[in-house]
């Protein structure tokens, strides 16, 4: 989080002031206004869907409220001529995906070539879940870095559609707070048919892994912005120094403005920008730092503009969009693969050990 704010009193519950969700979808009127000046056409959520200051229950669970639906690229994603609904890990965005189902309907209805998934939505019992992660020291969490060790158990398949990165035909997943082993295996063995490649990732540094897209960003076919704070494992980007891609530190966020009291993600929200074409990029007015990053370092054409409030609500630019439709078709950007291997799946985690009926015990 940004501010500490736990540490001096408890977390206010019920809904946001609405001067904080009017000031949030001002901004992101502001930003549909950006797309449309670029000539992209802009959807927006059921708003008869929008309905989270209420209490959901399941067999398995309950949830005094829901949460809220800024961030539809946690939630959604689309792969070639599907879309995927992830199954998420909090309780509190279980039904996340129903604002979407209108949208999602229609493009079914309408393409006879769409694919319409929803990955297996987990029970969300209590052994979904290692509460003893939150007690764990800053010590502590140092020593388990390695052993990548979250808040998710393996009981069920997890994982937020923002943990996962499509370029091309390869899709890369990092194992964090909210997407499992079980989740990225469940994405390995579902695309693999399909002709998609995904690569697991980690970068140890951040003790609190929460959706890669805050930490590594392409932002076109040959350059990944990357974070100085949480580098990534040699071995999991060796696939992108042999293809010849740019990996570059940006630079740290500012500091000359405080994100909003409330607000739940990191300071590294400043890279969370969003490409609408190779050399053309949107970021948050008020990170100059990265802004004259892009234009002078990298050539980038940056459009700057106001996101801040949008923030308290759980991200920034990227978050707060889902990719339906863009132009070209699949291309491999990765075509020298020489001694390829997963090897954040299979080297350096431990699997969980299954046992099927009339077979060998084996790790997947």
């Amino acid at each position: 989080m940004s501010h500490n704010f736990s540490d001096w009193m408890p977390w206010p519950t019920g809904p946001k002031l609405k001067k904080f969700v009017d000031n949030a979808n001002k901004e992101l009127e502001g930003f549909r206004e950006i797309f449309e000046g670029e000539g992209v056409k802009v959807r927006r959520p059921d708003r008869n869907l929008c309905n989270f200051n209420v209490q959901t229950k399941t067999p398995d669970f309950e949830s005094p409220n829901q949460y809220c639906v800024v961030c539809p690229r946690d939630v959604i994603m689309t792969v070639g001529n599907e879309v995927v609904e992830a199954p998420m890990c909090k309780r509190s965005r279980f039904f996340e995906y129903r604002p979407f189902r209108t949208l999602i309907r229609e493009y079914f209805d309408a393409d006879p070539q769409m694919i319409w998934t929803a990955a297996p939505k987990p029970m969300m019992g209590d052994d979904a879940y290692n509460p003893a992660f939150w007690d764990w020291s800053v010590e502590e969490r140092i020593e388990r870095m390695h052993k990548y060790e979250y808040c998710l158990s393996e009981k069920e398949v997890m994982f937020d559609a923002a943990d996962c990165l499509l370029i091309g035909n390869m899709m890369f997943v990092q194992q964090s707070m909210v997407t499992n082993l079980a989740g990225i295996r469940w994405l390995k063995r579902h695309f693999a048919p399909k002709g998609i490649t995904v690569h697991t990732m980690h970068f140890p540094y951040d003790l609190y892994p929460s959706h890669m897209d805050c930490t590594f960003v392409a932002i076109n076919g040959h350059t990944v912005l990357t974070n100085p704070d949480r580098p990534a494992v040699d071995e999991e980007v060796k696939i992108f120094k042999q293809n010849d891609w740019r990996l570059v530190d940006v630079p740290f966020y500012t500091t000359e403005k405080e994100h909003p009291i409330m607000c739940q993600s990191s300071r590294w929200l400043s890279m969370n920008v969003f490409s609408i074409s190779p050399s053309k990029v949107v970021v948050e007015e008020t990170e100059k730092p990265l802004i004259s990053f892009l234009e002078k370092e990298l050539g980038m054409d940056v459009i700057p503009i106001p996101f801040r409030h949008v923030f308290e609500f759980g991200g920034s630019l990227h978050c707060s969009t889902w990719d339906v439709r863009r132009n070209g078709g699949v291309r491999d950007f990765f075509p020298n693969r020489e001694d390829y291997e997963d090897v954040g799946l299979t080297r350096l985690t431990d699997l969980p050990l299954v046992l099927a009926k009339g077979v060998d015990l084996v790790k997947f």
